[in-house]
Parts: structure tokens; sequence; C-alpha cells
């Protein structure tokens, strides 16, 4: 029988709510298994209950770390994470070439559904895209926030629309007044 993975978690609080990192070890490394964000109606906490009801609460530098600079980012810091202890491979293959493509959006910049599919290679991608980011586990570190329609609007985002415009305001990026992003820094 296999034995069963420890989950740990950490709760962190920022203006937005609370969030919650949930991680494992792999070889005595810590490894993020997934970011909760709290969005409108849900807190990050009613999540870690559904889906890790039997992990324990602990941390340690490297998760303290990690967890100071989602604050410091929220709160609009230029903060760029790093991926070397993120899980990616618990993702499909499709949704990590996404995820990646996503990291590689700069601050500042924004790119449309349709500009990240048409740059995998998936022309008429941009519902799989937008799928493959709606889940994405680990928000913030990976900045998904910076997707957006091919018409400006905003799309979706696992904290809200409103978090996801403060987020991308508070990297220079501006609207109009029906909230469409305005000259937006495409990239790809």
């Amino acid at each position: 029988m296999k034995k069963r993975e420890t989950y740990h978690h950490i709760a962190g609080k920022t203006r937005f709510g609370p969030f919650v990192i949930i991680w494992d070890n792999e070889q005595s490394r810590p490894m993020i298994r997934q970011i909760l964000i709290s969005r409108p109606g849900r807190k990050a906490q009613v999540v870690l209950k559904e889906q890790y009801s039997d992990s324990i609460p602990s941390s340690c530098a490297t998760i303290d770390h990690l967890a100071g600079r989602i604050t410091a980012f929220l709160d609009g810091a230029a903060v760029r994470f790093a991926l070397d202890h993120v899980r990616l491979e618990i993702c499909s293959p499709f949704q990590r070439k996404v995820l990646l493509a996503e990291y590689g959006i700069p601050r500042g910049s924004v790119s449309t559904y349709r500009r990240i599919a048409d740059h995998l290679g998936v022309p008429g991608g941009a519902r799989a895209v937008g799928s493959a980011l709606a889940t994405n586990p680990f928000p913030i570190v990976i900045p998904c926030h910076r997707a957006i329609r091919s018409d400006g609007s905003l799309g979706g985002y696992q904290g809200g629309l409103d978090m996801k415009q403060v987020l991308l305001t508070q990297e220079g990026i501006e609207f109009d007044e029906r909230g469409r992003v305005l000259s937006p820094k495409l990239y790809y």
C-alpha cells in the first residue's frame, strides 16, 4: 500500500482576505501544492477544510518567506516569484504550458487568452487557456491576473474581478469607464 502524503498549510492575511499555502515535503524539501486565495463569498479557509481537512498547520523558513512575498505582492510590491518550490507536475501537460506562458508575462503587461493560445500553437484555444488559468493551483506566484479577453475586458479571476483590477492597476495598467484595459502593453 502506498504511503499517504502528508500536507501542511500556513495561512496569511491580506487586504483582499486570507490566503492559504498548501505544501508537502519531497526529500525534505518544501514543495507548494496549492495556493488558495479568498474570493467574494468564499474564504480560503473554507476551501482548505473541504479539500485538505487533514492537513497539518505548520511552516518552515521557505514557506514563511513565500507567505511574506505573497503579502508584499498583494500590497503592490514588484515581486517576481521563483518556481523552484512549485509542484507544476500536478498539472496536465497543457496546463503546465499555459501556466509557464502566463508566468512569462512581465509586470505591467498583459496578454489575451487568444494570444497565449496562439503562442502555444493552439489556434482557437482561447477557452482552453482560460480554463487552464481558472484552475491555476498557484495564483499570485503564477500571475494569472495578467490574462484578459481580446476586447480588453477582464475575463475571470479566482480572487474576483475587483481583485484582478486592483492587481493590474498596481502594475500600471489603466482602465476605461467600462472596466476595459486601455492601451495594453500586450505580450506574445
